[in-house]
């Protein structure tokens, strides 16, 4: 298996080295995705880097950005 990073905490340090700060929640969270190649769905209000971490982790990983961006979607009845 190709691994990206040995565990949370080397993952935490090459994203401190691309100047991105994460708390080990988030890290842990990460880790696991990559791990697992599996996605993982980032919430949060704008402004809290939620893109940055993507393009972040796209660099540091030399892999392709996709970025979709979605509304929220409103039916009345």
């Amino acid at each position: 298996m190709n691994k990206y990073f040995e565990s949370p905490d080397t993952l935490i340090e090459s994203l401190k080295q691309s100047n991105y700060i994460l708390n080990d929640n988030l890290a842990v969270a990460v880790y696991l995705s990559l791990v697992r190649k599996k996605p993982l769905f980032l919430e949060g209000e704008a402004g809290v880097g939620k893109t940055e971490i993507a393009k972040t982790l796209s660099q540091i990983l030399k892999k392709p950005l996709i970025r979709l961006q979605l509304s929220l979607i409103h039916i009345s009845e």
